[in-house]
């Protein structure tokens, strides 16, 4: 996981040019992919070029420059997404010490995508991948999108991935931290990027992410707020040194799964009721694998023995709870894990615009020990007039699984597409979000590709 602190110009410059097949029948734009052949990305140790017909996952299904599988339940199926983007793929990766990501074969950690369309707005978008996956994981979610729109695009892999991501660093914590760390290097180093293509400096730049990559959101609006003109925060995960985080209330899930816990106590760490009927899945899917894994990242003696150095080899074991994490009490543990969970806290100290939402039927991480408690930090930090807060009723933590329940959820996303168009015009033309409310369900119409954020609504708590 180090960073190091100065690369050698011989390796800054490394790069190889990959020239993808351009169909001949179909005329590029003038301009296509100029002056790819002296973009470098500072910094990188290894960097890739490609110029594509279509930087869209319509564009690049089957290829290597995106990866389907990584971007599994985060979208609904009938999800409509544009197409017909031609531009630049960079993709590389900087300096660093672990390998957990095996992406192009590289076995190398610090992966990064940027993308560079044809016809550019002037804007740049960075974002971190959610969970434990890696760089292409929100390509359908959000790259295609923002392309579509005329903005460069810029994802970091976080510098480790995958359910064994803790044993990445040195002390408790390293690999969080980490997080924040190379999503302000692939900042700083996209937008000169964007001006070596584009020949001037992006005139905006929005940070963005789902659940981990909200909580990059939120860090990097607080840390770094002169890289930035506003954010969007999907979700994003919630830590705090004394509370609440994941590891105040997924013991109580945990403890359910094995039986030694009611519905009650999922109620008094946050879980909302009529989420019941996605417990199950959660159970096999989510709980487990997520409390032990950050609970040996921030308090690996805990239980040395589970999940030991690995989450596990086979998907079963990898899910499976450790039976320790059912009696697990955060506010009890040593003062050392609460100092290493302080490293990469969040203070509710925005420096630019942010919207956040999440949805109320999250049964991952629960909306009132979450987004809930991050507005009130932002309020409670005198940033209130920079928020905007909106609670998706219907919305659980992967829009994947409406494909499931189509009576009961509905996809974030395309409130998510009304909330980046918001952010823009409160950033560029001043046009104030409505204020903090609940964005209903609508009885009928289309759930998957539309939601108007409006300005009525119930007053979220």
């Amino acid at each position: 996981m180090r960073l190091s602190r100065g690369v050698p110009l011989a390796v800054a410059l490394v790069a190889a040019t990959v020239t993808g097949p351009v169909p001949a029948a179909r005329a590029q734009p003038p301009g296509h992919c100029a002056r790819l052949e002296t973009v470098r990305v500072p910094g990188a140790e290894l960097q890739r070029s490609a110029c594509l017909p279509d930087l869209t996952t319509t564009g690049l299904a089957g290829t290597p420059y995106t990866d389907t599988a990584d971007q599994a339940g985060l979208t609904a199926a009938a999800t409509r997404t544009p197409s017909g983007v031609p531009g630049a793929q960079i993709d590389g990766y900087f300096p660093d010490t672990s390998h957990f990501n095996t992406t192009h074969g590289w076995k190398h950690d610090a992966q990064f995508v940027i993308r560079l369309p044809d016809h550019w707005n002037g804007g740049l978008v960075v974002t971190g991948a959610p969970g434990t996956r890696k760089q292409y994981a929100i390509d359908k979610a959000i790259s295609d999108q923002v392309l579509a729109l005329g903005y460069a695009y810029a994802a970091t892999d976080k510098g480790n991935n995958g359910a064994d991501f803790y044993r990445d660093g040195t002390r408790p914590g390293d690999a969080v931290a980490e997080w924040n760390t190379r999503t302000t290097q692939l900042t700083r180093a996209a937008r000169q990027v964007v001006a070596q293509r584009y020949g001037h400096a992006p005139r905006r730049t929005y940070v963005t992410g789902i659940s981990n990559g909200g909580y990059l959101t939120r860090w990097q609006l607080e840390n770094h707020p002169e890289l930035y003109d506003g954010g969007v925060d999907w979700e994003g995960a919630l830590w705090t040194a004394h509370g609440p985080n994941l590891l105040t209330s997924l013991p109580a899930a945990v403890a359910r799964t094995l039986g030694s816990a009611r519905d009650e106590d999922l109620y008094a760490v946050g879980f909302a009721p009529g989420s019941e009927f996605l417990w199950p899945y959660h159970e096999k899917a989510y709980w487990g694998v997520t409390q032990k894994i950050y609970r040996a990242e921030f308090d690996p003696g805990y239980d040395p023995g589970c999940p030991g150095p690995s989450a596990g080899t086979t998907a079963e074991q990898i899910l499976a709870p450790c039976a320790s994490d059912a009696t697990y009490d955060y506010a009890s543990r040593p003062a050392a894990v609460h100092r290493a969970v302080a490293r990469v806290a969040l203070t509710g100290r925005i420096g630019r615009p942010l919207i956040t939402l999440h949805g109320d039927l999250d049964a991952l991480l629960p909306k009132a020990a979450d987004s809930d408690v991050y507005a009130r930090m932002v309020d409670t930090s005198g940033r209130g007039g920079l928020h905007r807060y909106y609670t998706i009723a219907g919305g659980t933590h992967v829009d994947g699984l409406y494909d499931t329940y189509p009576d009961r959820l509905r996809p974030i996303l395309p409130c998510y597409r009304s909330a980046f168009d918001a952010l823009v015009a409160w950033v560029e033309r001043g046009a104030a979000p409505p204020a903090d409310h609940t964005v209903a369900r609508a009885a009928s119409g289309d759930l998957v590709d539309s939601c108007s954020l409006g300005g009525a609504g119930t007053p979220a708590p």
